[in-house]
């Protein structure tokens, strides 16, 4: 009697096992003009090495820090993978890194990204990836490198999960926050493009509760589908944001408005003796936001501690400057307004004024 009664003939391979090499390769071949097209000084972008390469001195760096940061998308996923809509998740996943770069003053470099699947469609794959060196490109840094994992019984029918790397540098001395961040420091917030990619546990079960499906035009915005409206990517600051800090203004810190919206990300960049107070009635807040509120019956405390709300960046800069570096972010393009200031902190490290437009 066979101790192997299932065991064809010829033997297993590990295509039957559920991975097809075949596939991977052919998906690093199709994804190759994507990744070129995100080539920078100090990177040419080619794959297929054991590493990435970067060149420091290339880039135009003298004396650098690196400033390294990695993130995913959250379930934000699965509105993607349930509708089959995967061209955007990759900017996404390329926004959570470097905006979490540009924060400490840094300018991103690089980016390699992680691609986990149960079955590899080559097709779906290269949508994402075209997303991600889209991001790439936003953020004007070099995708080096990547790994496609296919591991049957890790994953369930289409499922994926997407995990992102980013390195920037910056000279020596000129990091974020600042060590002359003081007192009467305005506070400037510039606008997000939605959601973003924080808190989609509770927008997928809010859009449950509210019986909607994804292919119904959006109640907040009828000229485009519920999942589309949702799958809005995450604003990718890099650029602006460079070009402010490199033009003289004086921003002494920037804080990423993401999971655990304002009440969370605030503090982690101010000293222990200052506070920041916002003023909401000046955060122009995006229509999704009044809706999820609505339907969820969310109150303010939690919208602001789960969601963005409509600020992507709240930047605390020398009052003198505050006008300039409004009117610079204006003219690139980016929705921003004076929303606050820093106080002494004698309580909390985030007060708040008037309330958000819900």
């Amino acid at each position: 009697m066979s101790d192997t009664p299932n065991v064809p003939s010829n033997g297993l391979s590990y295509k039957q096992a559920g991975v097809d090499i075949d596939a991977g390769n052919t998906l690093v071949d199709a994804i190759k003009p994507a990744v070129r097209s995100t080539r920078r000084p100090g990177a040419d972008a080619e794959i297929g090495g054991f590493g990435g390469l970067f060149d420091l001195k290339g880039a135009g760096f003298t004396d650098p820090i690196l400033v390294a940061a990695n993130d995913g998308v959250g379930t934000k996923l699965k509105i993607a993978i349930d509708t089959g809509n995967h061209a955007t998740i990759g900017i996404d996943l390329v926004a959570m890194c470097v905006n979490d770069i540009i924060v400490q003053g840094a300018e991103p470099l690089f980016f390699l990204d992680y691609y986990a699947t149960g079955k590899l469609d080559v097709a779906v794959a290269t949508s994402i990836v075209e997303g991600i060196a889209e991001g790439c490109r936003i953020a004007g840094c070099a995708l080096i490198g990547g790994e496609t994992a296919e591991m049957p019984g890790m994953y369930h029918g289409k499922d994926y999960d997407l995990a992102g790397f980013a390195v920037g540098a910056a000279e020596r001395g000129t990091l974020l926050p600042r060590g002359d961040i003081a007192e009467g420091d305005v506070l400037v917030a510039i606008g997000s493009s939605g959601v973003h990619s924080n808190g989609y546990s509770l927008v997928r079960r809010i859009v449950e509760i509210s019986g909607r499906d994804w292919y119904m035009p959006a109640p907040f915005d009828h000229d485009t589908s519920l999942s589309d409206a949702l799958l809005v990517p995450t604003r990718i600051y890099v650029r602006p944001l460079l070009a402010a800090l490199r033009s003289g203004l004086g921003i002494k810190a920037l804080a990423h408005i993401t999971g655990g919206g304002f009440i969370d990300n605030i503090p982690r960049v101010l000293p222990a003796h200052l506070a920041a107070h916002v003023d909401l009635s000046a955060v122009s807040v995006p229509a999704v936001f009044p809706w999820l509120a609505k339907v969820g019956g969310l109150d303010q405390h939690e919208m602001l501690r789960t969601f963005n709300c409509g600020v992507g960046m709240l930047v605390a800069v020398a009052p003198e400057d505050a006008d300039a570096l409004v009117a610079q972010l204006v003219a690139a393009g980016e929705t921003a307004a004076i929303a606050g200031r820093l106080t002494a902190r004698t309580g909390e490290p985030v007060t708040f004024e008037g309330k958000l437009a819900l």
